[in-house]
């Protein structure tokens, strides 16, 4: 029998059979990038993180020693989006997330989540938690005079009671904001835990930290791929100094085994400025490291 390599693994993630909506738990890419505001190209990050994933088909986690592969898992490929369009955009992905049993989604900028957060809280009945590693706090109410770019989806998701604000925790902030977005956001309830406080922590502190904000209760997972330091992730178009690295990443996301996580995405992902491939990897290990929490779970 032939044995299995990396480089010919299937296309789909992590090998998932196509096109199930009714599959337990779901990939989709989200092609969307015409709300960036600095550096285009993340409308091909799916592709690229899928790409990458072939790194991850060929054993167990080696903690939990589960095997994401045996979720009911199944990649419906890339959601269909309207050209040059933000809302209608909008309007096509929440349709598109609509009644799915529990969604992964690789973007595209981050503009995305919103729609993915308004389909998921409509299902549910309620808002959810949300556990946001990034470098920016994305909560301006508009960026540049565009209300729906990728930096004020969170103003957004707040405001439309998609998110339960006290449960919400952000973790790696570190960009340049004026004071007003750090005195709203952390008026609404948000906590927020700078970069510099992780570095000074450590990723089971940070872990404890969120599931002590986040709680009982459904939950999101939004990771900006920014939210890493570019010396582990310069394919974005946002990339800011000082963040995380991969290992921290990997040590918090570990440690959240308690959250009712009932979605998540990673998205910023821009592969045209990424170096051998390493933010494409990083984004789908993230994904991976969600699948394999899941699995723990089941």
């Amino acid at each position: 029998m032939p044995v299995p390599v990396t480089f010919a693994a299937p296309h789909a993630y992590l090998g998932a059979r196509p096109d199930d909506r009714g599959a337990a738990f779901c990939i989709a890419g989200v092609p969307l990038d015409i709300g960036t505001t600095n550096r285009a190209g993340t409308r091909d990050g799916p592709r690229a993180i899928r790409a990458a994933a072939r790194m991850l088909t060929d054993g167990r986690h080696p903690d939990s020693g589960v095997d994401p592969t045996a979720l009911d898992l199944s990649d419906l490929g890339e959601f269909e989006i309207a050209l040059g369009d933000i809302p209608e955009s909008l309007r096509l992905i929440e349709q598109q997330a609509a009644g799915l049993n529990h969604l992964l989604a690789f973007g595209g900028e981050h503009g995305v989540t919103l729609p993915l957060l308004r389909a998921l809280t409509k299902r549910l009945g309620g808002p959810v938690g949300l556990v946001h590693i990034d470098a920016h706090l994305d909560t301006s109410e508009d960026n540049f005079g565009q209300r729906f770019a990728h930096g004020s989806v969170f103003w957004h998701a707040i405001t439309e009671g998609l998110i339960a604000p006290k449960r919400m925790i952000q973790v790696g902030i570190r960009a340049p904001a004026w004071p007003e977005m750090y005195d709203w956001t952390r008026g609404q309830g948000v906590t927020i835990v700078p970069a510099q406080e992780v570095h000074e922590s450590t990723p089971a502190a940070v872990a404890a930290r969120i599931r002590e904000v986040v709680g009982e209760g459904p939950a999101y997972l939004s990771f900006d791929i920014d939210g890493l330091d570019p010396a582990f992730a310069p394919g974005t178009g946002t990339p800011e100094i000082g963040g995380l690295a991969t290992w921290q990443a990997q040590g918090i996301l570990r440690r959240l085994g308690g959250i009712d996580f009932r979605g998540a995405d990673v998205v910023e992902v821009a592969p045209a400025y990424d170096v051998a491939e390493i933010t494409a990897l990083a984004a789908a290990t993230i994904g991976w490291e969600y699948l394999c929490l899941q699995a723990a779970r089941a």
